[in-house]
């Protein structure tokens, strides 16, 4: 059985697949943008968080990069 956290980097590469048809640059800008529509905030947190960069492939690091710069800063 899969963990949360495997769950979440298999959902965000296979967004990053089906959009790999467009430039990488508007790839992984729609793929931030589904995540900041359709995910909760708990679950990109956590993707942030936890997530292997060598687990994601080149678009959903890209997209994390991208959801960063829009995501508000965590309070320390």
């Amino acid at each position: 059985m899969a963990t949360q956290i495997e769950t979440l980097v298999r959902m965000l590469n296979q967004i990053s697949a089906n959009l790999s048809a467009y430039p990488t640059d508007e790839a992984a800008m729609r793929a931030a943008e589904h995540m900041q529509r359709f995910w909760a905030p708990q679950m990109r947190q956590q993707l942030i968080d936890e997530a292997e960069q060598e687990e994601l492939s080149l678009i959903s690091k890209m997209a994390v990069e991208k959801l960063l710069e829009v995501m508000p800063r965590k309070a320390s």
